[in-house]
């Protein structure tokens, strides 16, 4: 676990409270400062104010995971705070919420409490407190905590007491999103739109559903604020005038409440392209029907709802890699998964002029572009196939970054340089120095994809020269992926210079395991009996065991990553009940693989369920993973 908001004790995880300059990247420097602030806010939001049962853990940690990253977006750049915020969403709770061990962020049952300390409890949670802030503004959000702390301070309540507040404070019904609490799984908001040319009207029409999950066979409608806007021709925000309520400005929430709702929008003088979900103002899946390439490339060289141009990117090469794995599963086996995506088309020229335009585009900061040139995370693009082949997947992504390397080389390259640190800068921890750092190595990342010996050398030089941990590990990390002399020489250095120091070997394990390289499980196998990894040490079988559940290793078609996994949580189990259970945890998703990587997987989950004096917390994890198998047979 990550901290604890004991009153007047705050105890932290070693890796997210100390940090220096030689041992902490970007990224350690910001989960620090947030999980700093995160106890900090939990004296009010937890201590002050606590939960009246563990049912109820969303309310402290729900509503404190949006404080702090509301305090970690003031401290930088909110629009990228709010990106990575809703990648890691995307990436974790989504799948949580399609697997077995879906539940609502207020359970309803449980065997052992701390299965529960979930991304669902917490991320999730945090976006259904957000909902309150996108229906209300931030007035009538603030006018909602005063009085929830003014009711409540000293006592022990509940989410229903924390609705009531927001509601009484500001004579809103939202009843709808109570619904969100008991209610389990992903919404897919579906949108349709229709523009009449002589009336002038633009009509938007939604409809929600939720799959069923565990136990929830059928849902209710919950209450989705749909955040829009309208651009014009040239990308510009058009005037709103909602039917039935007036001037709206240039973006407005309207509230989806019921299985089908209809918006309309007078005196459009021209058809406009929609921009919904602004922010992500839902944690939903949006389908917008009819929207074309070109509404999308519209919108990422023009939004001015920063997610939103974010997102038009990510749909963009979405749609693309999906194409290419389509293609290349149904093409010839005797032909490399390259030649069959070129055979597809490859990638196009619109989407790398799309892609070299964001590079160029001086106006961004350097934290936006670096997220904006990064594809769809693998755990979000086997989110949209069904029985994916996660190697495959990998394979295609991959393929993309290479192509778009090898066209655009010089300008990646000049980006890297220009914002390289001279030799000997002093490490700063700021929102500019920090996006320096973030385009150069993003660039240096997508270049690093090629096979090719001379930009190997380039990147054992940039590791050698790094005068902060962040570079280092940014080159260490593509270094990885190529089974070459500079990855050896890079990773015995690394190691000789920090042997004595156990929070940075702890990036070392990390790397190591989650190398795409193909047959890392002989290396990876290696690490459990090196002198740098204990097993007794939870943080070293987070970067181990984890690392490795996150590659393509992990997903070996003969089944060695996961038995591999199962052994460990087997040893695990007789060590620390705790940490075996989350490493159970990445056998959940099953279902989404295809057929014979599910029984591969199942046959894991049932021959850890077999063992003898099985804790209860890796017991709940299997049996409900296998429940759902027997429940769908």
């Amino acid at each position: 676990m990550g901290a604890m908001e004991n009153k007047s004790l705050n105890i932290f995880n070693s890796r997210l409270v100390l940090a220096d300059p030689d041992s902490s990247t970007d990224l350690d420097y910001a989960r620090i400062e947030g999980v700093v602030a995160h106890e900090y806010f939990h004296n009010w939001t937890g201590n002050r104010v606590t939960c009246r049962d563990w049912f109820q853990l969303t309310l402290k940690e729900g509503l404190t995971v949006f404080r702090d990253q509301s305090f970690s977006a003031d401290m930088n750049s909110a629009p990228v705070k709010r990106i990575e915020d809703v990648a890691i969403l995307r990436a974790s709770q989504f799948s949580e919420d399609a697997g077995p061990m879906a539940h609502p962020i207020r359970p309803d049952s449980y065997i052992k409490m701390d299965n529960f300390y979930t991304v669902t409890v917490y991320e999730k949670g945090a976006e259904i407190i957000r909902l309150y802030h996108t229906l209300l503004g931030p007035e009538g959000y603030r006018k909602g905590m005063d009085l929830y702390f003014k009711r409540h301070d000293g006592q022990a309540v509940t989410c229903d007491d924390f609705l009531a507040a927001m509601a009484d404070a500001n004579g809103e019904d939202l009843s709808g999103i109570g619904k969100w609490y008991s209610q389990a799984g992903t919404p897919t908001l579906m949108v349709s739109t229709s523009y009449d040319a002589a009336k002038k009207t633009f009509t938007i029409n939604t409809k929600q559903t939720t799959p069923p999950t565990n136990g929830q066979p059928d849902k209710l409608p919950v209450l989705i604020p749909l955040k829009v806007g309208l651009l014009g021709p040239d990308g510009t925000d058009l005037p709103l005038h909602l039917e039935g309520k007036g001037d709206v400005g240039t973006s407005t929430v309207l509230r989806c409440d019921d299985t089908a709702n209809t918006f309309t929008f007078t005196d459009i003088e021209v058809e406009p392209v929609l921009s919904a979900l602004r922010g992500f103002s839902a944690p939903v899946k949006l389908v917008v029907e009819g929207q074309t390439d070109d509404h999308l490339r519209l919108m990422f060289a023009h939004d001015s709802d920063s997610f939103n141009r974010w997102e038009a990117g990510q749909r963009l090469y979405m749609k693309l890699i999906l194409q290419l794995y389509d293609a290349a599963a149904a093409g010839s086996a005797s032909a490399s998964v390259s030649e069959r995506c070129a055979a597809a088309g490859g990638v196009k020229p619109e989407l790398v002029e799309a892609f070299k335009a964001v590079l160029e585009d001086e106006q961004l900061d350097g934290s936006f572009k670096a997220m904006a040139i990064r594809l769809p995370a693998v755990n979000e693009i086997v989110d949209r196939i069904d029985h994916a082949d996660p190697a495959l997947v990998w394979q295609i992504r991959h393929y993309v970054y290479q192509q778009l390397a090898m066209q655009l080389r010089p300008v990646l390259e000049q980006l890297t340089k220009q914002n390289q640190m001279p030799p000997g800068t002093p490490y700063e921890f700021n929102a500019t120095a920090a996006a320096k750092r973030a385009i150069s190595n993003m660039a240096q990342s997508i270049v690093g994809s090629l096979d090719d010996a001379e930009i190997q050398e380039q990147l054992l030089r940039r590791f050698r020269e790094a005068t902060n941990m962040t570079d280092r590990m940014a080159a260490l990390t593509v270094l990885c992926d190529h089974d070459t002399p500079q990855r050896e020489a890079a990773l015995q250095e690394f190691y000789q210079a920090n042997k004595d120091k156990p929070l940075i070997l702890l990036k070392w394990l990390a790397v190591q395991a989650g190398s795409f390289m193909p047959g890392n499980l002989k290396n990876v196998k290696a690490l459990t009996s090196h002198p740098a990894f204990t097993i007794t040490t939870p943080n070293c079988c987070y970067s181990l065991f984890l690392g490795f559940a996150r590659s393509a290793n992990f997903h070996a078609s003969d089944g060695s990553g996961y038995e591999f996994l199962g052994d460990a949580v087997v040893q695990l189990d007789k060590i620390n009940h705790q940490v075996a259970s989350r490493v159970a945890g990445a056998f959940t998703t099953f279902k989404q693989y295809d057929k014979e990587r599910q029984a591969m997987m199942m046959a894991q989950l049932k021959r850890i369920a077999a063992v003898e004096g099985l804790s209860e917390n890796v017991f709940e994890i299997v049996t409900r993973s296998l429940q759902q198998v027997e429940a769908a047979t």
